[in-house]
Formats: C-alpha cells, structure tokens, sequence
C-alpha cells in the first residue's frame, strides 16, 4: 500500500480553500502501481463470482474496467444523465446543494447477476449508495463495493448499508 499511496498526490486548497484534493494521475501513469493498485483493489474478490463490475462516472470507469479484466468479469457504466441511448434504469440521489442522477441500460445486469462496485473516491457516500440502488433495482445481487480512496472525515461509510455486503478501502486519509 505504501508504493500506491507514494503514487497520489496531496494537492492543498484545491478546489477551494480548505480542501485537499487526492490526485490519482500520477499513480495512473505509474504502470506498475496501477497494477498493484489493480491487484490489491481484485484481491478480496477472488473467488467471490463476480460477474459484473459497475464503475461510477467517470473515474470508476478507469479502476472498474481493469478490475473487470482482472476478475474475468463484465464491465458496466454507471452514467451521469443523458449519456447512455433509452432505455435506461435510473437513481436521483441528493447532493449538498442540488439532485444528480445515474443512469445504466434497463438490461446492463440480469437477475441474481453478482455484481462489485467501484469507484475512485469515497467521500460523502451519496453516489455509492445511489449506485447501490440503481444495482438493486436492476435486480442484480451486490457482492460489495471498492474504493482506492476513503475520505474518512466526510463520513460516507456511514451511508453503506452493512447487510453482508462488504465495503473494500484501500487508502483511508
């Protein structure tokens, strides 16, 4: 975890005053921590039957495809609205100042269909569990979750509904 951790920049008052802002880019452009970044982010999913990764716009997409590859499974986009061609499934989820919205095709998942969520950060935990729900409403079972990043003091944990599926952090800060 130390050399992953080495890989990710802390960028002061940015993107507003007070905040320190977690960059990922040079542990992407590090092939060989992205690849343990990979393995470590794969390593508690072995043998679990994952047969879907749902990775949440847009840096999930970066981690989840890989860990698909990885685990010998799918890959699914979770999207911001209008991105995907109808039909599609969504989930409106509150933000501190506002409503967004994820999207995914109304057949991305299948009934029953194991499926891991991924994402780069975990912050506030509202987009987790929006994708949770959109996962759910699919009808597909959820496996558990994954993040490269918890912002631990944001609390967003809180928000995961411990009910056998289990939260995977990789670095809390």
């Amino acid at each position: 975890m130390q050399q992953i951790e080495s890989l990710i920049r802390a960028v002061p008052d940015f993107p507003k005053p007070g905040v320190v802002f977690r960059d990922i880019t040079p542990l992407l452009a590090d092939a060989g921590g992205f690849a343990r970044c990979i393995d470590a982010l794969a390593e508690p999913w072995q043998g679990s039957g994952v047969q879907a990764v749902c990775g949440i716009e847009s840096r999930g997409f970066i981690f989840g495809a890989a860990l698909a590859q990885k685990l010998h499974a799918g890959f699914v986009p979770l999207r911001k609205p209008g991105k995907l061609p109808p039909p599609v499934v969504h989930i409106d989820y509150e933000l501190e100042y506002g409503v967004d919205r994820l999207e995914a095709r109304n057949d991305a998942l299948h009934a029953n269909e194991r499926v891991l969520i991924v994402d780069d950060v975990l912050a506030t935990g509202g987009t987790m569990a929006a994708a949770r729900a959109l996962v759910e409403r699919l009808g597909a079972k959820l496996v558990g979750a994954s993040v490269v990043i918890e912002l631990a003091a944001l609390q967003g944990r809180a928000r995961w509904r411990d009910d056998g599926a289990m939260l995977q952090a990789l670095l809390r800060y």
